[in-house]
C-alpha cells in the first residue's frame, strides 16, 4: 500500500555493506536452489562500520608482481610531488591498457606501497559492479564512498548532486587515497576526486581517458610485459629450477602469451599441477592451440587472440564436469557469485559443484572473494561465454540465465516476505517459491534472530547482481519473472533510495508487465514509479504514470491496488492541491475499507487527516490523525506512530495549542530519533523551534536540526543555517 510499504512503515534497521575492496558484506547465500531439492544456506560477514578509524579498501596486490616499475615510479612521483608542493589540487593518475594486462593489480601495488602518503585511508570503487551509464555509476560510487567514510545508510542523500556534496564536506579535511576500478567514462573519475590537500585519485580503464588531461590527469598506458618481464614472471610463479632449465622455450612461451600477465599465470599454474610437463611441451601445446582453428580465439581481436588460445587450451584439458561448469558460468549474467548458484546453474549437487569449482580454481580460471564467493575476470568471463556459443546446444544462455533469475526472484521475495509479509503484492509467493511438489521454499532468513535486518542486508549487499539479473531477464524475454522482480526489489529501493536503479528496474518491469498482458502488475509498478520520478524532480512524468496506473487499476478490478494507486496520487496532489489530495485519499479510504485492508485503511487515514489540516479543516484534521496514530500504535508500528504524532503536534500549533504542540512534538522527536528516522526528525525539530517562547531553545532545536539535515545532503540545510544566522 503506497507509503506503507516503505521503510516509514517498519523500523529501519542500520546496514553497512560494501563492495569496495571486491568484498560483498551481508548474508551470502551458499546453497541456493529453491527447486530440485536444494536447500538455503547462507552465511553473514557484516563489515566493520568506521567510528574514528580510517578504510583499508584496496584489495591486496599479487603475491608476485613483475614489471611495470617505470609506471610505479611515475605514480609515486606524481604523487609525492605535489604533496610536497602543497598543491591544493588533487593529482589524478590514469593506467589504460588492455583487459588482463595487470592495471589492477599495479593499482593494488601503488596502493601498498603509499599507505605513508594517507594517512586518513585509501578508499576503492570497482565501477564494473556498478556501472550502469554515467550517472548511476557516480552516484552508487558516492554512496559507497560516504558509508566507507563513516556515513551512515540513512544519512546518504538520494540524488546524484547531494551526494556529491556530502563527499565534498566529508573528504575536505581528510588525505585519502581514491583507487577507481574499470572506469569507463571520464566524469566517474572527476565526480569522485576527494577535495582533502595531499589526496589522490588512482583510476584504471581500458581506454586512455584522454579528456581527463584538462583536469591535470597524468595517462599511463600500460603495454604488455616484455619478453625479459614475463620470463621474469614464470620464474616468480614457478620458481627458478623450473623455468630456468631451457630458457629458450621459457621465452618461446612468454612470446606465445604475448606479454598478457593473465594468460602468464594460467600457463604458470599448468607447470605447476602438471609436475611432468616441461616448459618446452607446454609450448609446443600453446602453438599448436593458436593454429587450430577455434570460434572462440577466432571471434577475439587480434590483440587478445594469443590470450585466447591459452584459455582455449585450459578448457580442452579440464575433465568434462568442470569444462561444463566453466561454460555454465560464463552464461551467468553475473561476474561474482556463489557455490550454491552455480551448482543450480549447472544443475548439479552442491558438493559436487564445490568439487568442480576447485578444479576452476586450480586451473586460475577463478579466484576467491574475500567472503568465499567466485569471481570470474572479465577476460576470463568472455572467453567462457563463447565457449558455451561454441560447444553448447542453441539457447544455452538463455537456460542458464532463466535459472538464474529464478534463483534470485526466490531469493528476493522471502527477503521481501522477511522485512514486511502483509504488504500489498500483485505476484503469488506461492506460486514463485513452491517446488515440484507443491511445497514452499523455507525461508532462510527466518533462521536469524532479525529476519527483516538480515534480509534487508542481503539485499543491500546483492543489489548489483540483482540488477544484472534484471537487465538479463529482460534481454532475454523473461516477462513475468521481469516484473515480479521489480515489484519484490521495491522493499529494497523504499528502504535504501538508489533512485536511478529504482527507476530503471521500474521501467524495465513496465514494460514486461505490458508484454505479459498483466494491468495489475503494470499497474502497480507505475505507481511506484512515480516515487523516484518526484525524487527526480519530473512531476509531470510522475502525474502521467499514477493517470495510467488509475486506468489499469480499475481495468484490473484489485481493490486493494486500485486503493494503493488513489494513495500515490494522493501523495501526489499533496504538494499541489490539498483539496484533490483529500479527494484521492478518501477514495484510498473507502476501497480499503472496502476491501477489508485495515493497515492501508489505517494509512488513508492519516493521510487524509494531514491533506483535510493543509486544507484548512484543522480540527476535523486532528481527530483524524489523532485516531490513526492510536491504531498504528496498535498495530505495533511505532516508526508511523511517532510520524502521526509529529502531525499531531503541528496541527494542534495551527489550533494555537502551542503547549500541548509542544509535547507533542517533543516525544514525537524522540521517537523518531529511536526509529532513525533522521528526516523526520530534523522536520519535527525546525516545528518545535517554531512553537518555543524562549529564542535560546528555539535555537537549540535549530542547530540539532541542522546537524540532521547536514548529514543527510539536504537542500533545506540552507534555509535553517540562514534561520540560525539571522
Amino acid at each position: 500500500m503506497g507509503v506503507a510499504d516503505g521503510p516509514e512503515a517498519s523500523s529501519q534497521p542500520t546496514v553497512r555493506n560494501s563492495i569496495a575492496g571486491g568484498t560483498v558484506h551481508g548474508p551470502t547465500v551458499m546453497a541456493g536452489a529453491v527447486h530440485g531439492g536444494v536447500a538455503f544456506n547462507y552465511h553473514v560477514t557484516n563489515a566493520p562500520v568506521l567510528r574514528g578509524g580510517k578504510p583499508d579498501q584496496v584489495p591486496r596486490p599479487p603475491r608476485r608482481y613483475v614489471n611495470h616499475e617505470s609506471v610505479l615510479t611515475r605514480i609515486d612521483a606524481l604523487f609525492r610531488t605535489r604533496a610536497a608542493d602543497g598543491a591544493d589540487d588533487c593529482p589524478i593518475g590514469v593506467l589504460s591498457g588492455l583487459p588482463g594486462i595487470g592495471k589492477s593489480a599495479t593499482a593494488s601495488q601503488v596502493a601498498h606501497r603509499s599507505r605513508e602518503h594517507f594517512p586518513d585511508g585509501q578508499l576503492f570503487v570497482d565501477f564494473a559492479a556498478v556501472r550502469n551509464g554515467a550517472e548511476a555509476g557516480v552516484s552508487e560510487a558516492l554512496a559507497m564512498l560516504l558509508r566507507a567514510l563513516g556515513e551512515e545508510d540513512a544519512a546518504i542523500p538520494r540524488l546524484p548532486a547531494e551526494r556529491a556534496t556530502r563527499y565534498r564536506t566529508l573528504s575536505a579535511d581528510k588525505r585519502l587515497l581514491v583507487v577507481l576500478d574499470d572506469v569507463s567514462r571520464a566524469a566517474q573519475v572527476t565526480a569522485l576526486v576527494p577535495h582533502g590537500p595531499g589526496s589522490a585519485v588512482l583510476a584504471t580503464s581500458t581506454t586512455r581517458l584522454s579528456e581527463l588531461v584538462l583536469d591535470g590527469a597524468e595517462l599511463m598506458h600500460l603495454d604488455a610485459l616484455d619478453g625479459d618481464s614475463s620470463v621474469q614472471l614464470l620464474v616468480a610463479l614457478c620458481g627458478a629450477e623450473r623455468i630456468a632449465g631451457d630458457a629458450a622455450a621459457a621465452a618461446e612461451l612468454a612470446r606465445l602469451c604475448e606479454g598478457m600477465p593473465i594468460a602468464l599465470r594460467v600457463m604458470a599454474t599448468r607447470l605447476m599441477t602438471h609436475r611432468g610437463l616441461t616448459v618446452r611441451e607446454l609450448a609446443e601445446e600453446l602453438a599448436e592451440e593458436q593454429r587450430r582453428p577455434s570460434r572462440v580465439a577466432g571471434a577475439a581481436g587480434p590483440e587478445e587472440r594469443g590470450v585466447m588460445a591459452a584459455f582455449d587450451l585450459v578448457h580442452r584439458e579440464l575433465p568434462a564436469p568442470a569444462a561444463h561448469l566453466y561454460r555454465v558460468l560464463g552464461c551467468l549474467p553475473v561476474r561474482v557469485f556463489d557455490t550454491g548458484l552455480a551448482a543450480l546453474a549447472a544443475q548439479s549437487d552442491v558438493r559436487d559443484a564445490r568439487v568442480q569449482l576447485d578444479v576452476l580454481h586450480e586451473a586460475s580460471v577463478l579466484t576467491a572473494t574475500d567472503d568465499g564467493r567466485h569471481r570470474f575476470h572479465s577476460v576470463v568471463a568472455r572467453h567462457a561465454r563463447a565457449a558455451a556459443d561454441a560447444g553448447e546446444p542453441v539457447g544455452f544462455e538463455r537456460l542458464v540465465v532463466r535459472r538464474a533469475v529464478g534463483h534470485y526472484l526466490a531469493l528476493a521475495l522471502l527477503a521481501d516476505l522477511s522485512i514486511r509479509e502483509d504488504r500489498l503484492r500483485i505476484l503469488s509467493p506461492d506460486d514463485v517459491l513452491a517446488d515440484p511438489s507443491g511445497e514452499r521454499a523455507a525461508n532462510p532468513f527466518a533462521r536469524s534472530e532479525d529476519p527483516g535486518a538480515e534480509a534487508l542486508s542481503w539485499l543491500v549487499a546483492e543489489r548489483p547482481n540483482l540488477m544484472a539479473v534484471v537487465r538479463s531477464a529482460a534481454h532475454f524475454g523473461l516477462h513475468r519473472q521481469v516484473w515480479q522482480l521489480a515489484e519484490v526489489l521495491t522493499v529494497l529501493f523504499l528502504h535504501h533510495r538508489h533512485v536511478t536503479d529504482w527507476r530503471e528496474c521500474l521501467e524495465l518491469g513496465i514494460e514486461a508487465a505490458a508484454q505479459d498482458r498483466h494491468p495489475a502488475a503494470e499497474a502497480r509498478l507505475r505507481s511506484l514509479l512515480s516515487r523516484p520520478l518526484l525524487d527526480f524532480g519530473r512531476d509531470e512524468a510522475a502525474h502521467t504514470e499514477l493517470v495510467a496506473a488509475e486506468r489499469l487499476a480499475v481495468e484490473s478490478g484489485h481493490r486493494v491496488l486500485q486503493a494503493s494507486v488513489q494513495e500515490f496520487l494522493g501523495r501526489y496532489w499533496s504538494r499541489r492541491d490539498p483539496v484533490l489530495a483529500v479527494d484521492a485519499y478518501r477514495q484510498s479510504l473507502s476501497l480499503n475499507i472496502e476491501a477489508g485492508e485495515v493497515r492501508g485503511e489505517v494509512l488513508a487515514a492519516y493521510f487524509l487527516g494531514c491533506a483535510l489540516s493543509a486544507a484548512g479543516d484543522h480540527r476535523s484534521a486532528l481527530d483524524a490523525v489523532s485516531e490513526a496514530r492510536s491504531r498504528l500504535l496498535h498495530l505495533g508500528d511505532r516508526r508511523m506512530a511517532a510520524r502521526a504524532l509529529a502531525d499531531v503536534g503541528r496541527i494542534r500549533g495551527r489550533l494555537g495549542q502551542r503547549v500541548e504542540a509542544r509535547d507533542a512534538l517533543a516525544e514525537a522527536a524522540a521517537e523518531l530519533a529511536r526509529q532513525e528516522a533522521l528526516e523526520y526528525r530534523a522536520q519535527a525539530l525546525v516545528d518545535l523551534a517554531d512553537l518555543q517562547d524562549r529564542q535560546e531553545e528555539a535555537l537549540s532545536h535549530l542547530r540539532a536540526a541542522l546537524t540532521l539535515f547536514e548529514k543527510l545532503g539536504s537542500p533545506r540545510a540552507a534555509e535553517v543555517r540562514a534561520r540560525l544566522a539571522g
